[in-house]
């Protein structure tokens, strides 16, 4: 007679939802700990925000996640209502990765006096590339972002690499201002044929994201030239996008981490290399940080080195 057995899979516990400025302390305070990280979002998750989690989860004992689609952050020209929101598909990734609350607040909890007098100016930072494309967009970003980390009360918030002129002006707006709060980059999740995770990407239409490949394609072999300097890197890419004439190319740039000015041809250390292009009706932004000079490459995140603020080309 053989002994059986029987084995049950626990099933992750669903986080706390909180809409509301009340909610949220109560949600919080319930918390067994105050080592608590923070991971902001549109909404619209996906496994590159599942990945920005399960790091926080790995690094700190309480993880919540924001769900706010931030109307600050979007111009005149650009359409809000056709944003995507899956809140139900949203509660499923928070739930797989171990969220222990989500914050998820209408535009008047945020903002009850409908539109702030006062906000958080990016600086010239925020007026290049995707600034100079998105007026305004980086001041209406800071300003939730400030927000949030006041009333989340994280110690730490984990960003992607992927949005890079936002991840070096979270990291300058702590700094300048003095947030008690560690800001992580984390590296870009990408699709299987190399595409960036994006809540943009489903936007995209089958044709469309085959063209869409040219960026990543591009910044992989921009990184492949990096150990011959700057001219060799901005000619490698530049010559993948060339040949994908459906992108619409707004900037290909190789510039300093942490000024976003061009780097000369004699600079060598790290750097990043962007791109941003129209697909279609989509606008998509990548980038990679690079290492230019002998033995260069790409890199993952930049270095802390790289992201003092005191570094200068």
């Amino acid at each position: 007679m053989t002994d059986s057995t029987s084995h049950t899979t626990e099933q992750p516990t669903a986080p706390v939802v909180a809409h509301t400025r009340t909610e949220l302390r109560a949600a919080r305070a319930a918390l067994t700990s105050r080592d608590v990280a923070v991971v902001m979002t549109m909404g619209a998750l996906h496994d590159g925000h599942a990945q920005l989690v399960k790091r926080a989860r790995a690094e700190h004992d309480h993880v919540i996640v924001t769900i706010f689609l931030n109307p600050l952050q979007f111009g005149p020209k650009e359409d809000l209502s056709r944003y995507p929101r899956t809140f139900d598909a949203d509660m499923e990734i928070c739930t797989s990765a171990g969220v222990d609350v989500v914050f998820a607040p209408t535009p008047d909890v945020v903002y009850p006096d409908g539109d702030p007098g006062v906000r958080i100016s990016a600086g010239p930072l925020g007026t290049v590339l995707e600034g100079q494309s998105r007026p305004g967009h980086f001041d209406g970003m800071l300003t939730v972002v400030a927000k949030l980390l006041h009333l989340t009360g994280a110690r730490t918030a984990y960003f992607g690499q992927k949005d890079a002129q936002q991840l070096l002006l979270i990291r300058r707006m702590v700094r300048d201002l003095d947030f008690p709060v560690e800001v992580v980059a984390v590296p870009t999740v990408r699709e299987d044929d190399g595409l960036a995770m994006s809540s943009r990407n489903t936007y995209l239409t089958e044709s469309d994201r085959e063209v869409a490949l040219c960026l990543s394609r591009a910044l992989r072999a921009g990184g492949d030239a990096a150990a011959y300097g700057p001219s060799s890197i901005r000619r490698a890419a530049r010559e993948v996008l060339v040949e994908e004439p459906l992108a619409l190319v707004d900037y290909l740039v190789l510039v300093h981490p942490t000024t976003l000015a061009d780097v000369p041809e004699w600079y060598r250390g790290e750097a990043l290399l962007a791109v941003a292009a129209r697909v279609g009706t989509t606008r998509l932004i990548d980038n990679t940080p690079v290492l230019v000079g002998p033995g260069g490459g790409m890199l993952d995140v930049f270095t802390p080195e790289a992201t003092s603020l005191s570094a200068h080309p």
